[in-house]
């Protein structure tokens, strides 16, 4: 990769609070992975340097998010972390090079590529000399992204839909994507299972095909050609509710979590950011509360 040559400090030791993640929404988040690390930053101690550069007075994460997220869950106070001399558009060219050998996946390069050309104006030949890449190449990933729907890139961070998943994915028209998620996410499908999905939507004739093939998928057959009236569900019981609404709040507790972590309120507007920061800690105490109440309800201390 053509990149410029970046000057790196000495590993030194910092408070965990003081990391910033403004690049973690390039990034995806792996559940499994973060407890992963966890396990052996408890078992063996910080093998690995995290990697900074400076953003003003605030150190942003280049690499090591999952350490240090680790770490705040461990109760650490500090990391040893290595600065690099670097701007944001630098750090986010870095993110390639660093990753070169285990590599990113392509909705995170195409995450990173849209980053540098949305935000920062680079032209796509600039980036792809910049890379050492073709500039088709860089033209793929930016429409890889760009043709992704939102909600689907929601499902990749949030860890329920495959990377490679949404690739195949987002060969589908936009209208069609957040329904063939849903099948698939539903359905458990593979990557290989999910490929052949979309070649079959593809196949429909029209928009209104398309769209009777994924809810026929999601839902049944028999759902959608029974004649008549549809069937009424039976009651529900208090102990059903209650269920569903643990399952609920799971969901949507998952949501926030990955939407939280894969962008930092700073990089809102300002009045957005006020407003969301307001709600948040809010929404703390009321957490709180509920998990005072599972303690007690459950008989078990200390919910992890």
């Amino acid at each position: 990769m053509v990149l410029g040559m970046v000057t790196s400090h000495a590993v030194a030791p910092m408070a965990v609070g003081e990391f910033g993640e403004r690049l973690s929404s390039l990034r995806l988040y792996d559940g499994a992975a973060l407890e992963g690390v966890r396990r052996s930053l408890e078992a063996h101690g910080q093998l690995t340097a995290v990697v900074a550069f400076m953003d003003g007075d605030r150190a942003e994460i280049l690499d090591g998010f999952k350490r240090v997220r680790a770490a705040r869950v461990l109760g650490w106070d500090t990391l040893a972390v290595r600065v690099v001399d670097a701007n944001a558009i630098d750090a986010k060219l870095q993110l390639c090079a660093l990753h070169g050998g285990r590599g990113l996946t392509e909705i995170e390069e195409a995450w990173v590529i849209r980053s540098l050309h949305r935000d920062h104006g680079i032209p796509q030949p600039e980036i792809a000399r910049r890379l050492g890449c073709h500039k088709s190449w860089v033209w793929r990933r930016l429409m890889l992204v760009e043709s992704l729907d939102v909600d689907v890139q929601s499902d990749v961070r949030l860890g329920v839909l495959a990377a490679r998943a949404a690739v195949a994915i987002s060969r589908l028209p936009r209208g069609n994507q957040r329904a063939a998620s849903r099948v698939v996410t539903h359905r458990g499908l593979t990557v290989r299972q999910t490929e052949l999905l979309v070649d079959e939507v593809l196949s429909a004739s029209d928009e209104q095909a398309r769209a009777a093939m994924l809810a026929r998928r999601l839902e049944g057959e028999a759902r959608f050609t029974a004649p008549g009236p549809k069937p009424s569900r039976a009651v529900r019981n208090e102990a059903e509710w209650m269920g569903a609404d643990v399952l609920r709040v799971r969901d949507i507790a998952a949501r926030l979590e990955a939407r939280l972590l894969a962008r930092p309120l700073e990089t809102f507007p300002p009045a957005a950011t006020e407003l969301l920061r307001d709600a948040l800690l809010r929404l703390a105490p009321v957490l709180r509360s509920l998990e005072r109440v599972i303690t007690r309800v459950s008989g078990h201390e200390g919910i992890a």
